[in-house]
């Protein structure tokens, strides 16, 4: 409670003392009539100016190193543009309340890394309330590398900027389809083989395969996954819900936008959940189950199938499975359907836009244009090198004109795990403000089942009911978040009584009238009036 109503102060103070001060538009920021055209920028810069960066670091080198500074990439990119940076990082998971710190404070560095379509209100209201530069003229003076990629990418293009034609940040693309599909069901094949079972397809395949495990293998929690930061977390981008036609949040049905929960899919989503966890083909601490718990889990035999991508769940579970049976085998299996034969019509499928590691340059910094120059870096044919593969000769090496990884990465002498040590000299394996190399994940997944996993997860329909990358006006935003923060504490408190049997099936009708009080209707109308407006770009 103390949090929430700290928070909640924050939120008060940003909203009433900002406005004050940020009533002025900078000229950078308005837009050009005339764009010029942008001058090449040579590398390194000569500079005396040192731009302060706040962002996270990213959580695959948690207990590696402590800050920025002492990360060899972001060394290296210093030397390499010849600009100096001060580096600024919250605490780890708390990206957003040190946000929200920083902002009431007033002391804002030159370039934020935040995912700025969560901020209240949206990008737009970032910009308004003067934290965040407009970046049209920066982008047309100052970002000649990222300007070209837009324009020989018009798709991309539209997802990274407002219905109002509002640039707000550097963005972090996906440069291949290969590389927008990394999560899905993952079984042990060798618990299926020595049971003589086929890779399960259909919810009942799955039944059936999770009883095996149960009662002939000693699965104590045949099936389980994380469910941090929420309630069954990693099963919300498809598995098991779609099976049932819906998913956990907003999607399109055929040109419609649908909430799951509302539909009677997920009913039945609830009913074969309830089934399961009576019959001990759940994991029992399903509800409070986090990361640790299912690795754990995993590597020990208790459990057989579960939730994971290629890298973080594939690759970080075989070898732990291999060391307790050297026999063991994890594979990627498909996204389960009810009648055998359909394409599953949920799956995990990032957007080309990925809405992590965008940068912004702030309103009040008084070095856009050098910030500009530094971040468009990482869009030039020398930046897209260096952001995926890091400096040639130690994180990799041209091999038949090939950029492959050093053992540096590969078998890190340290035994840094492969994924550790690509984030120590590279960002390729998780983002940033450049465009991902598909060559980066060609490597990072180290085993042929990772790559066939891929292969399997992303044959769903997936495309045709996963909405965009939509901005809600900032009054529709801020009247959305109110709603949705009602409506997905709701959903929660119900899958979870259901799940866990404490609440009959029979309640849902009651729940669903809940939702409707809560004004999902109107949370559906902001969403299509997003989308329409999308649809215009």
């Amino acid at each position: 409670m103390k949090k929430l109503l700290a928070s909640t102060m924050i939120v008060m103070m940003i909203g009433t003392t900002v406005a004050c001060s940020t009533k002025t538009e900078t000229n950078a920021s308005k837009e050009s009539t005339a764009p010029a055209a942008a001058a090449t920028t040579t590398y390194p810069i000569k500079t005396d100016k040192t731009l302060t960066y706040w962002g996270e670091l990213t959580g695959n080198i948690t207990g590696v190193k402590t800050t920025h500074a002492d990360v060899p990439f972001f060394q290296e990119w210093q030397k390499v543009t010849g600009v100096p940076l001060k580096f600024i990082a919250p605490p780890s998971g708390q990206a957003k309340e040190g946000l929200n710190v920083m902002l009431a404070s007033g002391d804002l560095p030159d370039m934020i890394e935040y995912n700025f379509l969560t901020f209240p209100g949206g990008p737009e209201k970032a910009i308004k309330d003067g934290y965040i530069l407009k970046l049209n003229d920066v982008i047309d003076k100052y970002a000649p590398n990222l300007k070209k990629y837009l324009k020989e990418h018009p798709d991309v293009d539209k997802m990274i900027k407002t219905d109002s034609g509002s640039y707000y940040a550097f963005p972090f693309i996906r440069g291949d389809e290969y590389l927008q599909v990394f999560q899905g069901p993952i079984m042990r094949k060798d618990w299926l083989d020595e049971l003589g079972l086929p890779v399960p397809e259909t919810m009942d395949d799955w039944t059936n395969t999770l009883r095996a495990f149960k009662e002939k293998k000693g699965a104590a929690a045949p099936l389980t996954f994380n469910s941090k930061p929420n309630f069954f977390n990693d099963s919300y981008n498809g598995a098991f819900l779609g099976a049932f036609g819906v998913n956990r949040n907003f999607y399109l049905d055929n040109g419609q936008i649908k909430f799951g929960p509302a539909e009677n899919g997920y009913k039945e989503y609830l009913a074969q959940f309830q089934q399961w966890y009576k019959e001990g083909l759940l994991d029992k601490n399903i509800a409070t189950a986090d990361s640790k718990a299912v690795d754990s889990s995993i590597a020990s035999g208790a459990t057989g199938a579960s939730i994971g991508n290629a890298g973080g769940g594939l690759g970080k579970w075989q070898p732990l499975v291999q060391a307790k049976d050297p026999k063991a085998v994890l594979v990627g299996v498909p996204y389960p359907v009810l009648k055998k034969g359909d394409t599953p019509q949920f799956g995990q499928k990032s957007s080309a836009y990925d809405t992590g590691g965008m940068v912004a340059i702030t309103a009040n910094s008084k070095n856009a244009e050098l910030a500009a120059k530094l971040l468009d870096y990482g869009y030039s044919e020398e930046g897209h090198m260096f952001f995926n593969f890091g400096k040639e000769g130690v994180s990799y090496n041209m091999e038949n004109g090939y950029p492959k990884y050093t053992d540096l990465l590969m078998k890190n002498p340290d035994k840094l795990a492969p994924a550790q040590a690509m984030s120590l000299y590279t960002r390729g394996s998780y983002n940033g403000p450049f465009v991902q190399d598909k060559r980066y994940v060609e490597q990072f997944y180290t085993m042929q089942t990772q790559r066939d996993a891929v292969n399997v997860w992303k044959k769903t329909d997936a495309d045709k009911h996963n909405l965009p990358q939509i901005t809600p006006t900032p009054e529709e935003s801020s009247e959305y978040a109110k709603i949705m923060s009602d409506i997905n504490t709701l959903v929660d408190e119900m899958t979870l009584k259901m799940v866990l049997g404490s609440e009959s099936i029979d309640q849902y009708p009651k729940y669903l009238e809940k939702m409707k009080s809560l004004k999902l209707d109107r949370a559906i109308e902001i969403q299509k009036a997003a989308l329409d407006r999308y649809n215009k770009r």
